[in-house]
C-alpha cells in the first residue's frame, strides 16, 4: 500500500519547499499566484488533506468544537446543530456532535472524551441533574464553554430563550381569543426550561382569572403528544386550548384531535413552541412561539468563537425572545 500524501510529497510533486506548501495551504505568506496554483494542483492530484491534529499540536490551537446536546433526534436540536455547523465551518472549525439523551452519567463520559481529545471549545446542553463536579471538571481544564437552553451554572457563557415570557404571551393570546380552560401539555421532568415555561403559563392563567391550571406530561415527540392529548381530553373535556412544550408535542396533539373528529383551531386550539420547519407545513399549519432554531445555532457559534478568541472577556448571557406566529391551529372557541 502506498504511503499517504504528506507536505513533503506535495512539495516534491510541485517542485517547491515544504514551508512553501504549508504557507499556501494555510493561506499565509507572500506566494506568487503561479506557485500557489502549482501547490494546489499537486495537493489535489495526490488527494492531500491537512492533518489538523498535528497542526493543533504544533500551534496549540484545536479547530474542532464539541457539541454535547440532549435528544439530537428532536428536529429543533437538529436545526440548531445545522446553524452551528454552517457558521463554524465558514470559520475553519469542525463540529463533533454527542447526544447525552439527558443521562448525567453518559454526559460525564462524553465530556471527558471532549477533554481527552483536546477539543478547542464546547457547546453544551447540561443534562438533567448534572452534578457540581461536572462544572468543576470543565473549569479545571479551562475549556471554552457555552451552555445552551439550560443555565444551571453561571461559570460559563450562556445562550437561551425567554421561556416564561413566551408561554405567558401564548396563554394570553388564547385568552384574548376567548378561551377560559387552557392546559399546558408536554415535558416530563421539571427541567429549568420546562419549569420556566410552566411559570409563564401559570402567571397568565392567574392574571386573567382563567380556569384552574392543568399540567399534562408528555415526552417531546409526535406519538407521545398524540397519546397524551387523547388522555388529557378524556380527563378534562372542558379544555378548549393547549399551550405545548414543543412543536413536536403540538403536532401530535393536532393529530389526536383530527383522529377524534375534532378540528384543531376550531374545536380545540393548539400552540407549539420552537417553530421548527415542520410547523409551517403540518396539517393544519401550527401556531407556535417561534425562536428560529437555525439562527439560535448561529448565535451559539458566534459566542463560542468570541470566547475562544478572547478568553478573558466578561461572561455573557444571550436570551432570545420568542415571536408569536399565528397560523391555522388556533381560533376562537366554538360553542359547546
Amino acid at each position: 500500500m502506498s504511503r499517504k500524501p504528506t507536505l513533503g510529497t506535495v512539495a516534491k510533486e510541485a517542485g517547491v519547499s515544504i514551508p512553501t506548501v504549508s504557507q499556501v495551504l494555510r493561506g499565509t505568506g507572500r506566494i506568487s499566484e503561479s506557485t500557489r496554483d502549482k501547490v494546489l494542483r499537486a495537493a489535489k492530484k495526490l488527494h492531500y488533506v491537512p492533518d489538523f491534529r498535528a497542526a493543533a499540536m504544533r500551534s496549540g490551537e484545536n479547530r474542532e468544537i464539541g457539541f454535547v446536546i440532549n435528544q439530537l433526534s428532536n428536529p429543533f436540536n437538529a436545526e440548531v446543530v445545522s446553524g452551528v455547523v454552517d457558521l463554524l465551518e465558514t470559520e475553519g472549525y469542525m463540529v463533533s456532535i454527542l447526544d447525552t439523551r439527558d443521562d448525567a452519567q453518559r454526559q460525564t463520559s462524553q465530556l471527558e472524551a471532549v477533554i481527552k481529545h483536546g477539543r478547542g471549545g464546547l457547546l453544551w446542553v447540561p443534562a438533567f441533574d448534572t452534578p457540581t463536579e461536572t462544572f468543576d471538571l470543565l473549569a479545571a481544564h479551562k475549556m471554552p464553554t457555552v451552555t445552551f437552553l439550560r443555565q444551571v451554572n453561571e461559570t460559563f457563557d450562556h445562550v437561551g430563550i425567554r421561556n416564561a415570557e413566551a408561554t405567558r404571551k401564548a396563554t394570553e393570546y388564547l385568552a384574548d381569543l376567548g378561551h377560559r380552560h387552557i392546559a399546558y401539555l408536554g415535558g416530563t421532568d421539571m427541567t429549568i426550561v420546562r419549569s420556566e415555561r410552566i411559570e409563564g403559563y401559570k402567571r397568565a392563567v392567574s392574571e386573567r382569572a382563567l380556569g384552574p391550571c392543568i399540567l399534562w406530561d408528555s415526552m417531546d415527540n409526535k406519538l407521545a403528544g398524540l397519546e397524551a392529548m387523547q388522555a388529557l381530553l378524556r380527563a378534562h373535556p372542558e379544555v378548549t386550548a393547549v399551550v405545548c412544550n414543543g412543536d413536536m408535542v403540538a403536532i401530535g396533539a393536532c393529530l389526536a384531535l383530527s383522529r377524534s373528529g375534532q378540528r384543531p383551531g376550531g374545536d380545540v386550539s393548539v400552540i407549539g413552541f420552537d417553530n421548527i420547519q415542520d410547523a409551517a407545513v403540518s396539517t393544519p399549519a401550527l401556531t407556535t412561539m417561534g425562536v428560529s432554531p437555525n439562527k439560535l445555532g448561529q448565535i451559539l457559534a458566534q459566542v463560542i468563537l468570541r470566547r475562544i478568541h478572547n478568553p478573558e472577556m466578561p461572561l455573557t448571557v444571550s436570551e432570545i425572545s420568542a415571536e408569536l406566529i399565528v397560523r391555522e391551529s388556533t381560533g376562537a372557541p366554538s360553542p359547546r
